[in-house]
This record gives structure tokens, C-alpha cells and sequence, in this order.
């Protein structure tokens, strides 16, 4: 029993630290070959768990291999471009001044029903009020419309709108005090005890999310009561 708990624990903490070394990335923009190394991981992974009869180390060598092996690729598509097109392939124009580019939609085997309904998700009826529609080595589909069916901007009507967004820093999450946010944002616990006595909180552990943005202003919401 000790024995399955501890090769899970490991082999768990194994993939989190390589899917981590490959970068953040959602898994539904996951590159091919990088989907690829993730389906064959978890696959490795698998067989050490459940058969006692297989040395560790069968399953940690070749999932450090192909983590190797990802991370060399990784180095060569940023040195190499061709290298790069070769792995990740590159980026298809589906529709270009609102006309669909059938032979870019076969070599890609993307169908109409599935180009429709990415518009259609994108608040768009028509293939004619776009643009611009680029298939992205992700599989997402990139959808820009013709200038005049976009919003307009605030530069566009000339309005002048002072720019007021601010990127807030998390003092308190949860209960616990983000200490090296506070020491960043040029605080200390004093100032913070301060902050809470004013509103009427007793400690931390009554702060669900308290923050700072970069004009002072500070946004502080209670925890609830437990029911």
C-alpha cells in the first residue's frame, strides 16, 4: 500500500514539474507536438503505478527523456524558423476580405459547419463583415472584422478619457497576508493592522480578498459566515 502511495507521489510531482518547465499554456492551446507529449506522459506514467512488478525508475527515465527531448525542441523552433514551421506548422488564412479560402479550409480539413459556428461564438453572422480569419497553430480561429463593423474607439471619436486602469495587488488572500506583496508595494503589518481597525476587522482571518492598486485605492471584501 505504502509502496502504490509513494511511486504515485512521485511520478505526480514529476509530470506537475515538467508540464511546469514547458511553460504556461492552457491545454486547449496546446501545440501538436506538445499535446502529443503530454498524452504519451500520462501513458508512461500509468503502468508504474499499477504494476508493482516494473522498477520505478522504467517510468521516470523515459518521461525525464521526453521532457528533455521537448525542452531541445523548444530551443531549436527558437533558433530555427524553418524548424519551427516543420513542429508547429504555421498560421492559415480561412477567410480573407470576406471571401472563404476553400483550399486552405481542405488542406487543414477544417469543415463550414465548424468555421460557422467559431463566428457565430464570436458575435458574427456573416462570413462577408470579416476581414480577416486566421486559423492559429493552437486551432483556434483568429476573427477580425472590417474596420467599419468593429466598435469604435475612443480615439477614433476623439474623446479625451483618462487612462484610470490600474493593475491591483493582492494584500490578503483568503485569511493569510501576502507579506511579500506588502514589502513590494513599500508597507509594512502596521500599516495593514491600520487598514483593517478601520474597518472594523479584528484580524487578517476576516479579509476574504483585501488589494492595492497603483492609485491607493484599497478594495476589501469580508468573509462570509460560515452556514
Amino acid at each position: 500500500m505504502m509502496t502504490a502511495f509513494a511511486r504515485t507521489v512521485i511520478l505526480y510531482f514529476l509530470i506537475v514539474i515538467g508540464l511546469r518547465l514547458m511553460g504556461k499554456r492552457q491545454i486547449g492551446e496546446l501545440e501538436p507536438s506538445e499535446l502529443v507529449l503530454t498524452m504519451m506522459i500520462s501513458d508512461l506514467a500509468t503502468v508504474p503505478m499499477q504494476d508493482f512488478g516494473i522498477p520505478l525508475l522504467a517510468g521516470v527515465i523515459p518521461i525525464l527523456t521526453l521532457l528533455a527531448l521537448s525542452m531541445l525542441m523548444s530551443q531549436l523552433s527558437l533558433r530555427n524558423l524553418r524548424f519551427r514551421e516543420l513542429v508547429c506548422g504555421t498560421p492559415a488564412v480561412l477567410i480573407r476580405d470576406g471571401n472563404i479560402q476553400q483550399a486552405a479550409m481542405r488542406k487543414n480539413r477544417y469543415t463550414l459547419d465548424e468555421l460557422l459556428e467559431e463566428l457565430r461564438g464570436q458575435g458574427i453572422s456573416s462570413v462577408e463583415e470579416v476581414k480577416y480569419a486566421v486559423l492559429e497553430n493552437s486551432g483556434q480561429l483568429s476573427v477580425l472584422p472590417w474596420t467599419q463593423r468593429q466598435p469604435p474607439s475612443a480615439a477614433q471619436l476623439q474623446l479625451e478619457i483618462e487612462d484610470d486602469v490600474t493593475l491591483p495587488t493582492v494584500l490578503i488572500n483568503d485569511g493569510r497576508v501576502m507579506r511579500k506583496n506588502l514589502t513590494a508595494c513599500g508597507l509594512d503589518s502596521l500599516w495593514l493592522q491600520a487598514q483593517l481597525q478601520e474597518r472594523q476587522l479584528a484580524s487578517p482571518k476576516e479579509v476574504f480578498l483585501l488589494t492595492l492598486d497603483e492609485h491607493g485605492q484599497i478594495s476589501c471584501v469580508k468573509k462570509e459566515a460560515d452556514l
